[in-house]
């Protein structure tokens, strides 16, 4: 079983991205990614919405694995 950080870690390090370059792209800070990654907070959905964008996957692909 995963979490939605460790997803979305892996998505961002296959798109070979750093969290800096991310962040800058999403129009957020790297701390802010960082957050999210570690799981102690969720993206909204607005921000959801462009990580997709950004890393050019699906929602299902995100979520794979997580109850």
């Amino acid at each position: 079983m995963n979490t939605f950080g460790q997803n979305l870690k892996s998505a961002r390090k296959n798109s070979k991205i750093s969290q800096k370059e991310f962040a800058a792209k999403l129009g957020t800070t790297q701390q802010r990614v960082s957050e999210w990654e570690c799981d102690k907070i969720e993206p909204s959905l607005f921000n959801i919405i462009r990580i997709l964008r950004v890393l050019e996957i699906t929602f299902e692909e995100l979520t794979d694995g997580i109850e």
